[in-house]
Parts: structure tokens; C-alpha cells; sequence
């Protein structure tokens, strides 16, 4: 069963919308969008397991020039 996580993405000033394009290309994101809030961005993020989704999120969000913070929430099945 493959792993999910939502990324709340914090940027730079001025740098949302390039943060957004780019996020979008990485493989795995199934979606992204900027948000109000305490962050600026949201990802969901789909892989084959947990590592997988975090290294999606070390190796390639959180390098991305401008994101200050990341946050990984990982969707759990309750049912």
C-alpha cells in the first residue's frame, strides 16, 4: 500500500509562486497549492512507503531555493 503525507511548506518572501512551479514537477506530489496561513504552501505526496514519501520531501522539497521550514504530516488509515 503506498504512503501519503501532506508537506506544509513555509517560503521566502516573494518566492511562493516559483516554489509552487517547481513542486509541482517533482515526482510523487499528486497535488500542490498555496495556502493562507502559518504556511504557504500545501503538497500532498504519494510513494511506495514512509522513507520514500521522506525523501521526497528532504531531497527535494525542502532544496528547493526559498522554502524556509517544511512539515510532513503523514495521512493514517483510521478504518
Amino acid at each position: 500500500m503506498a504512503a501519503q503525507a501532506y508537506i506544509l511548506i513555509e517560503g521566502a518572501a516573494g518566492t511562493v509562486p516559483s516554489i509552487l512551479k517547481k513542486i509541482r514537477s517533482i515526482e510523487g506530489v499528486k497535488t500542490a497549492h498555496a495556502v493562507t496561513g502559518q504556511y504557504d504552501l500545501i503538497a500532498l505526496v504519494e510513494a511506495e512507503d514512509v522513507n520514500a514519501v521522506g525523501k521526497v520531501s528532504y531531497s527535494n522539497i525542502q532544496m528547493i531555493e526559498g522554502v524556509i521550514r517544511t512539515i510532513t504530516c503523514n495521512v493514517i488509515e483510521l478504518e
